[in-house]
């Protein structure tokens, strides 16, 4: 009886939970070379966890829509050195931007904003296309928020720097030009854009 229940107690305590299991095998990913001017970025997006958004982005890699565009966007937190976030992609061009894709927020992914994640802007839920941010340090405030009023389905994360995160903060630590930007993006505009010479699938 003693024998079972030891037995028992081991089996248990092997045996990883169903969390504890999904936790251990990490998500399917595809991986992303970034090469700009300042310096090469690997991205790895979650193609299970944010399938959507990371098959969009893939389109514009595939499409070579990003080869040519630029880093045109840094942001830092005031009183936190090293934090922020820096924004990219076709910024609007039209002859670049694909049809609109629908919002995967943080609390149906399962992601969050932690340092060096890969984002989607946004206006409205469901207007991201081709321009993306890359955050620096944790940035829970990104994520959704049920629990706020408004809009709070926050932004749509689906990807990690896996490499080149001195490249990312090379580029926030870059000057800003005080009079460029309009509304929260005004002064946080790059004198000197980035510019992002090509975007490839790693194979």
């Amino acid at each position: 009886m003693t024998r079972l229940l030891l037995l028992g107690l081991m089996l248990a305590f092997a045996a990883p939970t169903a969390a504890e299991d999904a936790a251990v095998k990490p998500h399917a990913t595809v991986r992303v070379r970034l090469v700009t001017s300042a310096g090469t970025i690997v991205l790895a997006l979650e193609k299970q966890a944010a399938p959507v958004t990371t098959a969009n982005f893939l389109r514009y890699v595939d499409q070579k829509r990003f080869d040519g565009t630029s880093f045109y966007r840094a942001t830092k937190v005031k009183g936190a050195p090293g934090m922020g976030l820096i924004q990219g992609g076709v910024r609007g061009d039209p002859a670049r931007m694909l049809p609109p894709i629908a919002h995967e927020p943080t609390t149906r992914t399962g992601l969050a904003h932690g340092d060096g994640t890969v984002s989607m802007a946004r206006g409205a839920p469901g207007t991201a296309r081709g321009d993306f941010f890359i955050t620096l340090g944790p940035m829970s405030s990104f994520d959704a928020r049920p629990e706020d009023a408004g809009d709070n389905l926050g932004f749509a994360a689906f990807g990690q720097v896996v490499d080149g995160m001195d490249v990312v903060h090379a580029i926030l630590d870059r000057p800003t030009s005080p009079g460029e930007g309009t509304g929260a993006m005004q002064g946080q505009i790059l004198a000197k854009p980035v510019r992002i010479v090509s975007a490839r699938r790693i194979r």
